[in-house]
């Protein structure tokens, strides 16, 4: 099979991403003004609690599907045996997980959240039959754009048709399913045209992908603990209020963190290919080439984030969630350490099979998390889930550092990694000194976060351009070309 081209990929994937960030910039600050605190606070917790049982469901098969797909992707039959084993594998733990989860609904704590949990759930079965990781697999992005384009304009429009009053979190949690999940019936139709996937009988077959599934599905188990659990334990210590103004803070870095995180994905079939084939030279080079690229974007974007913090939160949820600019600073610094772990654990540590290391950091991430966010939640309330975020994040980018030192320090110390660092540190600065002039000079909300945003990005593309910025100079002479 010809390789598709990279920066096509990413370009796409961005596309489909920044689709991923239109949605809830505009649902937000919709929603948020419609419903209460208190029904932001049910359809969060009811989320978070969902995704739980979406992640066991999930079993960690994305991640390890592609990773060991990619190698029989050129062979039509082993890759269709290859995917039937893995669907199989998936309808089994997606079956366990539906089990799971309806005993834990019968809990009288849940009563008020139940119907709300059973509407996110759709997406566990959805999610199963989509088999996304095939497209990726075979790095489709284009179908999968356009695919995601329709359906985030279908449910726009069913938005602002079925959410209407303050209590209609439960039409807004379908509209959310709707618009993440709902196309995955046509990825199953589709995907027929691609690979023939059947269900296994003969569960001998399914033996040898176990082991790395589960120990791929403990770690990222172990991640959504410190990335998801902040709202959960936030609901059980401060109630719905608190749930609400940090879920603003934590939506918005959720939505940030994947678009950013879009050029990454769409390199993970190619570098564990390469690293398959021990290729060694290339990975390296389409590693270095990938952190340079989100180094140059990642620093601006949180130094933005926390300049811009209560122009954010005013724009997309009013005033009265205020409260959650302090959470949303933390999560901008979180981001940075997410993103850079994002590399070492999905580019790095995958491909090289080094998924038990993996575990064993996003292990001690979590129990940092959790221990912290017991003993600081019942006094900084949200504040306190999003320093937690910070410290379980910089915790586990450490540790999976170092383990994959031999790679990473090889490839982090050479001279055009270090340069971009650098220059990009020193094109904040004019964001940081552009921001607060703005702030004294223009008085609409919309127009100074407007304003800031575009002068920012002119003065942080020209400094770049002045210091001779291989990302940028790259990027430039592509567009020119094209």
């Amino acid at each position: 099979m010809k390789n598709r081209s990279l920066g096509k990929n990413a370009i796409l994937n961005s596309i489909r991403q920044f689709l991923n960030v239109i949605f809830p910039l505009i649902i937000i600050p919709y929603t948020s003004r419609v419903l209460s605190v208190s029904s932001m606070g049910i359809y969060n917790f009811s989320s978070n609690y969902a995704n739980y049982f979406l992640l066991l469901a999930s079993l960690g098969i994305p991640t390890y599907a592609v990773r060991e797909g990619a190698k029989y992707r050129d062979d039509h039959q082993k890759i269709s045996d290859f995917s039937s084993q893995i669907f199989t594998l998936n309808i089994i733990s997606t079956m366990i997980s539906y089990i799971i989860l309806i005993f834990t609904l019968q809990f009288p704590f849940f009563k008020k959240y139940a119907l709300t949990i059973v509407v996110f759930s759709l997406q566990i079965i959805f999610t199963t039959i989509g088999t996304e990781w095939i497209y990726t697999i075979y790095e489709d992005f284009t179908y999968i754009t356009v695919r995601s384009i329709l359906f985030k304009v279908l449910s726009i429009a069913l938005l602002f048709v079925f959410v209407r009053e303050t209590n209609d979190f439960l039409p807004y949690a379908g509209v959310t399913v709707f618009a993440s999940v709902g196309s995955n019936i046509l990825n199953y139709i589709h995907t027929k045209s691609i690979v023939k996937i059947r269900i296994i009988n003969n569960f001998s077959q399914l033996k040898a992908h176990i082991k790395p599934v589960f120990t791929i599905f403990f770690s990222t188990l172990a991640v959504n603990i410190y990335v998801a659990s902040d709202t959960t334990l936030l609901g059980f210590i401060k109630g719905n209020y608190a749930v609400g103004i940090y879920g603003v803070a934590s939506k918005i870095y959720g939505t940030i963190a994947p678009f950013l995180a879009s050029i990454l994905i769409v390199t993970i079939p190619r570098l564990a290919m390469l690293f398959w084939e021990k290729n060694f030279k290339e990975y390296k080079n389409v590693l270095g080439s990938i952190i340079k690229v989100i180094v140059t974007i990642l620093i601006p974007s949180s130094i933005g984030i926390i300049m811009l913090a209560p122009e954010i939160i005013m724009i997309i949820s009013g005033k009265k969630y205020l409260a959650s600019v302090t959470p949303l600073r933390f999560l901008a610094i979180a981001l940075i350490f997410s993103l850079l772990n994002t590399i070492v654990s999905e580019c790095v540590m995958i491909p090289a099979h080094e998924e038990k290391k993996l575990l064993k950091a996003n292990l001690i991430a979590a129990s940092v998390n959790l221990i912290l966010n017991l003993v600081l939640m019942p006094f900084f309330s949200f504040n306190a889930a999003a320093v937690t975020t910070v410290i379980s994040e910089l915790t586990s980018l450490s540790i999976n550092t170092f383990e994959m030192k031999n790679v990473m320090y090889g490839v982090v110390r050479s001279e055009h990694i270090l340069k971009g660092i650098i220059q990009s540190t020193i094109g904040c600065i004019p964001i940081v000194i552009i921001c607060l002039l703005v702030k004294e000079v223009v008085y609409l909300i919309w127009l100074r976060g407007l304003v800031a945003i575009v002068l920012s990005i002119v003065a942080y593309v020209c400094v770049l351009l002045f210091m001779k910025n291989d990302a940028v100079l790259n990027l430039l002479n592509r567009f020119c070309k094209r």
